[in-house]
């Protein structure tokens, strides 16, 4: 196979620009062979490559039905160009870019371009931004790039997204990369299911647990008595049954097979190298439900960007992507020899494994998947007794000082009515003072590991937060600083208090107990910042995405506080984030899980007023 067998796809145009060869992941010399042999013969390698790069300028992309196969099924999808790999599109920041997009399905499409600033026109939201293309018709985006980093592009029609309709884009900065690098590698992940995305909806509907393949059992019952003592054991699943959840209950779809740029571990996605040489590797989260624990075995990886922003350089071992977020790293095999990256889900039922490698058809090991975690008591930050997942749960407990609490007996905690907390006001818990709770004993509590209000991306219980590989540095949003301010630090004018709630035993998802059907739009006013404050009241990890306005997350570093477009709220904490309201119009703002946006966790945001 030759070298640029793996990274060459046929292209609209007829001449491939000397300074691509970062994009490919080729050195300077390997791409001038390599683009002399891909113009001979583009149509007999499309069958073996992703992902595909398109030409810059003006785009024609196709939406088609393909044909996917991961390796383990077979199955129909959506795709783009007529390809079920990824299509990765490369911008240069500052320039004007005209795309037509051409419908060849027989049902309304879209697409969203995730993380771009645009005007909302051309956001490609149905029903917010345009109508949507109709079968058979084109429809042309046209807008300025303005930004530059690793973003992405997916339907925002249906379940199209899940069925296989995303792609890549890289946008290269105005002055080059601040990290320079002498490879560059998309690494697009995703979980491809065996049924499709309506199919799915309407079986969690039926049977929210349909697809939880972990479920409890007797033979564990049997284990946790003699661990805990039978009594022990049935008193914590009667607190489980209570709030009608499962501890399990961590992942609502399993059963995909997870991919690297629409390759399974079979399949094996390959990105060259020469030892000693800097790689740069754009993770891109493009599942419909799955987060994933990130790793590569032997080498560290510098985070250097977060959802398209630079960020100062960070080295860690591990870091969790949540859906729809994006990281670029940098590696250094300074090894001849295949280094694996590993993709595993957060719940464990799940993996994909590519290589990087010196040569063509080396691959890497495949490591047995860690344990499977379980959610705990501590987890659900006290969502106990007959409260259910509609009641208020613990707030992050950050300010609070937990230093005396040895010696307190939780033991009858089970019991307590919580029915009348759903009014509580939690906002001024933070900078409560227990220092008089001195007797409390957390030692049944699961292991409970104390949150840091600079600390979001981690949930306030044993059963979330992850373990590093080899119990290495594992990434937090707490690690990330922005390299350079975007906006002038100022106050919020005002606080809007999101509460992410939902009913499991129903599949209903909502903001604030209400689904998007019925909600009215949140208001904002141009040249504002607005803080949002979200509550997570669910057992559920949320992805929220705020289209159009970047979200600067607060971990305590003012003006370098980490600039994104996506931000992870894990079960029973509460996450801030200040909006810098700048771009008029109106925008979708949801949970970026695909089943949890349709079943309602989804708002539009009015931006009234513009620039003078």
């Amino acid at each position: 196979m030759p070298l640029f067998s793996a990274k060459f796809l046929a292209r609209s145009d007829t001449a491939l620009s000397t300074s691509e060869h970062i994009s490919t992941g080729l050195s300077r010399r390997e791409f001038g062979l390599a683009a002399a042999a891909a113009l001979a013969m583009p149509t007999a390698l499309q069958a073996h490559q992703t992902p595909k790069i398109t030409s810059k300028g003006t785009y024609d992309i196709t939406v088609d039905r393909v044909r996917i196969d991961t390796g383990d099924f077979r199955t129909k999808g959506v795709g783009y160009n007529n390809s079920p790999f990824p299509t990765v599109l490369r911008f240069k920041e500052g320039e004007e870019v005209t795309i037509n997009v051409k419908n060849n399905l027989n049902e309304t499409t879209s697409i969203h371009w995730h993380g771009l600033i645009l005007p909302f026109t051309q956001d490609g939201v149905p029903g917010i931004s345009f109508n949507g293309i109709p079968p058979g018709e084109t429809f042309t985006y046209r807008f300025p790039i303005t930004q530059a980093g690793t973003y992405w592009f997916h339907s925002h029609s249906g379940f199209q997204e899940p069925d296989g309709a995303y792609g890549a884009i890289v946008i290269e900065p105005r002055g080059g990369e601040r990290v320079r690098a002498d490879r560059d590698y998309v690494v697009q992940l995703a979980d491809k299911h065996p049924h499709s995305g309506r199919k799915i909806m309407r079986n969690l509907k039926r049977m929210p647990d349909y697809y939880n393949r972990s479920q409890r059992t007797l033979q564990t019952l049997i284990k946790d008595s003699r661990a805990d003592s039978l009594q022990a054991a049935l008193q914590e699943r009667g607190m489980w049954g209570r709030m009608r959840m499962m501890p399990t209950d961590i992942e609502d779809v399993q059963g995909f097979t997870a991919s690297i740029n629409g390759q399974s571990t079979s399949q094996n996605w390959t990105g060259l190298f020469r030892a000693g040489e800097k790689v740069r590797l754009r993770f891109i989260n493009a599942s419909a439900m799955t987060y994933f624990d990130m790793r590569i075995p032997g080498l560290k990886m510098t985070v250097v960007q977060a959802d398209g922003n630079d960020v100062k350089p960070v080295e860690v071992d591990e870091l969790r992507i949540a859906v729809a977020e994006t990281y670029d790293v940098i590696v250094q095999p300074r090894e001849n020899k295949a280094y694996s990256i590993i993709a595993e889900s957060v719940g464990r039922t799940g993996m994909v494994r590519g290589t990087l490698a010196p040569r063509e058809g080396m691959a890497g090991a495949v490591p047995t998947m860690r344990p499977k975690p379980l959610l705990t008591m501590a987890d659900m930050g006290g969502m106990m007794g007959g409260m259910g997942m509609e009641g208020h749960v613990m707030q992050n407990m950050a300010g609070m000082d937990h230093s005396n609490m040895a010696g307190m007996d939780h033991s009858n905690m089970a019991g307590m009515d919580h029915s009348n907390m759903a009014g509580m006001d939690h906002s001024n818990m933070a900078g409560m003072d227990h220092s008089n709770m001195a007797g409390m004993d957390h030692s049944n509590m699961g292991g409970m590991s104390e949150p840091s209000s600079v600390d979001p991306s981690y949930a306030n219980g044993s059963g979330l937060i992850p373990r590093a590989y080899n119990g290495g540095k594992f990434l937090s949003y707490a690690d990330l600083t922005a390299a350079r301010p975007k906006y002038k630090y100022r106050k919020p004018s005002r606080t809007i208090e999101l509460r992410l709630t939902g009913n499991m035993e129903r599949y209903i998802w909502s903001i604030n107990d209400v689904k998007f059907n019925d909600a009215e739009p949140i208001v904002l006013n141009y040249g504002e910042r607005v803080r949002i404050r979200f509550i997570n009241e669910t057992m559920m990890a949320h992805p929220m995405h705020l289209h159009g306005l970047w979200s600067l997350v607060d971990v305590g570093k003012g003006s370098r506080n980490p600039i994104k477009h996506t931000v992870n709220v894990n079960p029973a904490m509460t996450v801030d984030i200040d909006v810098e309201v700048d771009e008029p119009g109106q925008w979708a703002f949801h949970c970026h899980l695909s089943y949890h946006a349709d079943a309602g966790m989804f708002r539009k945001v009015v931006v009234r007023g513009r620039p003078a």
